[in-house]
């Protein structure tokens, strides 16, 4: 009896699932993921909670939103982290740490502070507290692009978010009931040690050596990002593209919680459970399934079949608009942010393949900002939208918005493939 001859040696994802999921280097971008979502929220709405409670007028606590606008303008200085570092834990890690190490001290000092009679100096803080944040954010984003590998990116795009979430309800819902019974002090004393999570991963943490590929001037590190970038034969047809993929899903989203309201009519508590509670642990499910399908989809296939399930899913919110039922209404928003954390997942991925490891503090900061620029303006077009269509034609016309993004993924696709290949010096 004749036997089959044996197949050709094909890459076994499982093999690389099991290498990914007991990485050393995973476990940091969990722990790194804790320590980047968690002063978010204490320097926004946790410490608006604060002012509200130390009787600080509302008008003063409302000027107080300012205090987030080095999340927005955070690429302007991501060149100095391209440029500079300390030698002894490695061009990434070490600006880790020395953020880390500052926000710890910022929380302790802001909890030495009182909001009511010294308001300039705990708004000093405050603000601080933001720009050393997204300066552990530039960082981090750096280091999760140079050392993951094209296989460990998907996965650790995923748990990284994940984690960020957690620490964002460390932050929000743990510390608000923290100083419920503790006090403020207490609560942002409890915080800066909970940032010792991140500090021990960054001690851990592997690190790829790029030192000797660091810009060799500032001016370097400010203009050679954007000419590496731009000077790709399709520079702007990326950028078009990361405009573009999740706009449908953006567009959808836009104004999600005033549709459950005004156009669906279901109350805030089920909302608060279902869109809010629910939603968030699918998104995070989705994610980490988006994750591992991506050791054996791939980085191109992953974007497609993400970008089509997150399209789909779009017109479940049509049909929600017919049938304001609760038994219509939980499957629906089980499966938008299931295919949300899926794409969100391979997203992220596709981010960290496109920059060069010379620059990916700086390029990364920017890709990332010219992938918000669809949520942004997208408010106001959504309510006119609305307005002149209803909700029904609304969701359909989103799915509709999600085409022209899979369209020009399928046109870059033998460029996405190389992607998912290691290359030297990128």
């Amino acid at each position: 009896m004749k036997t089959a001859p044996p197949m050709p040696d094909q890459p076994d994802w499982r093999a690389a699932l099991q290498k990914v999921l007991t990485s050393r280097t995973q476990l940091a971008v969990l722990l790194l993921g804790f320590s980047s979502g968690l002063p978010l929220l204490l320097s926004s709405g946790t410490l608006q909670a604060w002012l509200t409670v130390s009787a600080v007028n509302t008008a003063t606590i409302g000027l107080f939103a300012l205090v987030g606008l080095p999340y927005t303008l955070k690429f302007l200085w991501a060149p100095l982290l391209d440029r500079y570092s300390a030698r002894w834990l490695g061009r990434r890690r070490s600006w880790i740490l020395l953020m880390q190490l500052a926000i710890s001290l910022t929380l302790a000092a802001l909890a030495l502070t009182d909001p009511k009679s010294q308001l300039w100096v705990f708004a000093l803080l405050a603000l601080m507290l933001a720009a050393l944040s997204a300066t552990q954010d530039i960082a981090i984003d750096a280091w999760r692009t140079d050392t993951l590998s094209p296989p460990e990116r998907g996965f650790g795009a995923a748990l990284f978010v994940m984690a960020y979430r957690i620490g964002m309800l460390a932050a929000g819902s743990f510390a608000l009931i923290l100083a419920q019974y503790f006090g403020w002090p207490i609560t942002y004393f409890v915080m800066a040690l909970l940032m010792g999570m991140g500090l021990l991963a960054t001690l851990l943490a592997p690190e790829r050596d790029t030192q000797a590929l660091k810009p060799l001037s500032l001016t370097a590190a400010v203009v050679d990002p954007l000419r590496e970038f731009f000077s790709r034969p399709e520079a702007w047809a990326m950028i078009a593209l990361i405009v573009l993929y999740k706009f449908g899903d953006a567009f959808a989203s836009a104004l999600s919680t005033t549709f459950l309201i005004r156009g669906a009519g279901f109350s805030l508590a089920e909302i608060g459970l279902i869109n809010n509670g629910l939603g968030l642990i699918i998104t995070l499910v989705g994610g980490l399934f988006g994750g591992v399908w991506m050791l054996k989809l791939g980085l191109f296939r992953s974007l497609v079949v993400f970008g089509v399930l997150q399209a789909v899913t779009n017109l479940g919110y049509a049909l929600l608009a017919v049938v304001p039922h609760l038994s219509v209404m939980i499957p629906v928003i089980a499966l938008e942010h299931f295919t949300g954390g899926l794409g969100t997942a391979a997203f992220v991925a596709l981010l960290m393949a496109l920059c060069n490891i010379r620059y990916s503090a700086t390029q990364f900061a920017l890709l990332s900002a010219v992938a918000t620029l669809g949520r942004v303006y997208l408010g106001p077009v959504a309510g006119i939208t609305v307005t002149a269509i209803g909700w029904p034609s609304f969701f359909v016309l989103t799915f509709v918005a999600a085409l022209p993004g899979l369209w020009l993924l399928w046109r870059l696709k033998a460029m996405i493939q190389k992607l998912d290949q290691p290359q030297e010096g990128r």
